[in-house]
Order: structure tokens, then C-alpha cells, then sequence
């Protein structure tokens, strides 16, 4: 079930090519990343405008949040029909359509006109492109681990694996840093009136950008392999996933799960509940939350080189522990102890870097021969069902105490910890 590669390549050292294949895949998944989240920072402008001004408040934000969403929603569908075609027709051919159906919404949603220009078309234009974008992230990501799982040597799979979630992540801290730019030299008129657009069009240049970069990458050694030797599959492959590898489906879900919580919890949602719940500055946090993507981004490639070194296993039951005690351990002290924001958040991020060990098991869950189909369902699926109903079981949680978001974590780091120990009796596996 290990990515297939050539005995002679399974030990050799990363050479310029792979170095190649790592930057640029890395660097336009950071780039297709921040088209997909600077929706986030710019929300509660979006609302303003693109709803209508007599809708109650929490209507338009639960509506706003419902357009998010719906990027979401939309994964599994963009996901599995970009797989499909990822294991029939090419790994690159995807990988750079994806970055591409990124980047056209994602400078339309910057040009649109607001609800008090073209009434309701407005949202509607609106979610459509999230949807478009939803269904590009779909293809991405799985699409990239897998483009570059099959390019490195087999001992290197986890390295690249984390390098390239490190890049995702750096998209996060991209995203956090325009809107920290944007809000800094506009006022919150000029914000309002037109540079919130800025962002958005900055991302369409991006995603173009990307699209050139990657004319740059080579097709997987692996599906070349197959193509010549004519093994391609010769059915439908999601049909051959789901019915003989529904084992490593289920793995790959509960492992994206703790992927979700790490992310939307730790780092998209914690900002705003340090503001809300303990009463700290929105400057602050978001301070305090761009270093912790920094930290993120070193623990993912450590995680993804732990793996290759001791396994799967070993790298999710130690690092779900320091997950989960490191979240349990922010949420209990900033209170009585603002002044341990900074270090305690940044400790958080660098254990959340435990994700980047995710991929390197995801994509030796799975034969070549439907291993991009079978990626991309079981974590398009599994994220669209986690990451949007995290946001609502944190809400709920929160009701009852402001260390709901940290209970939750602490459930899915003990869920890391006991797919760590069936990983580390099953070494082959992992």
C-alpha cells in the first residue's frame, strides 16, 4: 500500500528536482490557500454589503457564515470529479487546472457589485464563487499531496508531505497579513467603500501567477509508470475505492478530522474567541495568532520528517498528547495571564504541526491506481462534514465555558493518540 517507487530511489536524498517539484508545489498551494480563507478576514465587510441593511444582524452574519460554508460544502463534489480525472488523465494536468478554477472566482469576487447595486444577484453571484472555489480547494490539496508523494523517494514521503501542508498553512498567514496590511492603511470607510476589494484581485493575480509556475512540473514518475505499462484503472475509481479500501476511507476521515480541529478551531476560530471570551484586543490576537501560523508552518515539516524517520504512529500518539495539553494549557492560563499569550499560543501552533504528518499516511492509504480518488474522498468528505460542523459544536460549547474550544481539541487529540497506537502495532502501515 506504499506509494509506489523504485528500490533503487527508496533511500536516495532529495535532489534539485525534488527540490524544484517542493518549492513550486508549495508555493502555489500557499498561494491557492490565501484565495480560498481571505474570505474570512473580510466577512463582516462582505455581510455589510452584500446583504440588505434593514436584515437583522445576526440574520446577515449567519447568512455571511453560510456562504463560507458553502466553500466547504462544495469540496467533495470539486474533489472526487478532479481525482477521477487525476488517476485517468494525469496528476499534473489537475494540479494546475485546480490552481487555476482558484484564481478566476477568487478575482470576480473582488470586481462584483454590492447588494445596493444589483439587489439580490449580488449574494447569489456571491455564492456561487464560493462554490467555484470550494470545488478548486477540493482538487488542490489532495491533488498536491499526492502530485508530490510520487515524485520523492519513498523515505522522503513524509518531508514532502509536510512541506508542502507547511506551504497550505503559510497561505493562512498570507491571508492574516494583507488584511492586517489593508486595515492598517485604509480607514474602515475606505475599507468599506473599496479596499476591501484589494485582497481578492490580489488573489486573482496570485492564482495566474501559480498557473505559470506549475507549467514549470513534471508528471509523477508513478502515473507515468502506469500510463506506459498500460495499468491505469479500468473502471470508475471511486467505485474500486469505496468498495475495496473502505478501511483506509474510514482512517483517512478520522485522521482529516483531527486535521480540522487542529485548523479551524486552533487557528481560524481562536482569535475570536480570545477577543470575545477573555477580552483581548483584536490587534493582539491577531498577532498572536500570525506567530502561531509560523510555528504551525515549522511543526508541519518536523512532523512530516519525524514520520519518515519513526512512523506514522510514534509522531500521532506523542504529538495528539502535546496537542491536546498545549490547547488545554492556552485556554486555561491567558486569562489569569495575558502576558503568556504570545508563547503559549505559539507553543499551541507548533504542536497543531502534528497535521503534517496526515498526508504521509493519507497517501499510502491508497494503491497509485485510485490513490488520488481515494485521497481526495475521504478528506474532501471528511472536511466538509468536520470543519463545518466544528464551528457550530465549539459555538455550542462556549455557552458553557470559555474552555469549550480547548474540551473539543482535547477529544480529537485523544482520538490522534489511539490511531497513533494502531499505527505504531501496524509499523507497515504507517
Amino acid at each position: 500500500m506504499s506509494v509506489t517507487t523504485a528500490p533503487a530511489d527508496l533511500h536516495r536524498p532529495l535532489n534539485r528536482s525534488d527540490y524544484k517539484t517542493l518549492s513550486l508545489s508549495a508555493l502555489g498551494g500557499a498561494l491557492e490557500f490565501y484565495d480560498f480563507i481571505i474570505f474570512v478576514f473580510f466577512a463582516a465587510v462582505v455581510s455589510e454589503l452584500f446583504f440588505p441593511a434593514d436584515m437583522p444582524e445576526w440574520l446577515r452574519q449567519l447568512q455571511t457564515f453560510g456562504l463560507f460554508a458553502a466553500g466547504y460544502l462544495a469540496r467533495p463534489l470539486g474533489g472526487v470529479v478532479m481525482a477521477h480525472f487525476g488517476d485517468l488523465l494525469g496528476r499534473k494536468r489537475m494540479f494546475t487546472l485546480s490552481i487555476f478554477l482558484m484564481a478566476v472566482p477568487t478575482l470576480i469576487m473582488g470586481l462584483l457589485p454590492t447588494y445596493a447595486q444589483i439587489g439580490i444577484w449580488a449574494p447569489l453571484a456571491l455564492l456561487l464563487m464560493r462554490i467555484l472555489q470550494g470545488a478548486a480547494i477540493g482538487g488542490e490539496v489532495p491533488g498536491a499531496w499526492v502530485f508530490v508523494a510520487e515524485h520523492v523517494p519513498h523515505k522522503r514521503i513524509g518531508l514532502a508531505c509536510g512541506t508542502l501542508t507547511s506551504g497550505l498553512t503559510a497561505g493562512i498567514l498570507l491571508g492574516s497579513l494583507v488584511a492586517t496590511l489593508i486595515n492598517s492603511v485604509y480607514s474602515p470607510e475606505e475599507v468599506k467603500d473599496y479596499a476591501w476589494r484589494l485582497p481578492f484581485v490580489l488573489g486573482g493575480v496570485f492564482g495566474f501567477f501559480a498557473v505559470w509556475l506549475r507549467q514549470w512540473l513534471h508528471e509523477t514518475p508513478v502515473f507515468a509508470e502506469l500510463q506506459q505499462r498500460q495499468a491505469l484503472a479500468a473502471e470508475l475509481p471511486l467505485k474500486a475505492v469505496v468498495r475495496d479500501h473502505r478501511s483506509a476511507v474510514v482512517l483517512s476521515m478520522l485522521l482529516t478530522w483531527l486535521l480540522s480541529a487542529g485548523i479551524v478551531v486552533m487557528i481560524l476560530m481562536t482569535p475570536t474567541v480570545l477577543q470575545k471570551a477573555f477580552g483581548f484586543a483584536p490587534v493582539d490576537t491577531l498577532r498572536a495568532n500570525s506567530l502561531a501560523i509560523v510555528a504551525l508552518s515549522i511543526g508541519c515539516v518536523l512532523a512530516g520528517m519525524l514520520a519518515d524517520r519513526f512512523g506514522a504512529g510514534k509522531v500521532f500518539t506523542l504529538g495528539s498528547l502535546a496537542l491536546g495539553g498545549s490547547s488545554w494549557l492556552l485556554y486555561s492560563s491567558v486569562g489569569a495571564h495575558p502576558d503568556w499569550l504570545f508563547p503559549l499560543y505559539a507553543l499551541t501552533g507548533l504542536c497543531v504541526g502534528v497535521i503534517g504528518a496526515v498526508p504521509f499516511v493519507l497517501v499510502q492509504a491508497f494503491p497509485a491506481v485510485v490513490r488520488f480518488s481515494g485521497l481526495s474522498f475521504s478528506y474532501n468528505l471528511a472536511y466538509a462534514i468536520f470543519g463545518g460542523l466544528t464551528p457550530m459544536v465549539v459555538a455550542g460549547l462556549l455557552k458553557y465555558s470559555a474552555m469549550g474550544p480547548a474540551w473539543y481539541v482535547l477529544g480529537l487529540s485523544a482520538l490522534g493518540c489511539a490511531i497513533g497506537l494502531y499505527l505504531w502495532r501496524r509499523p507497515a502501515q504507517a
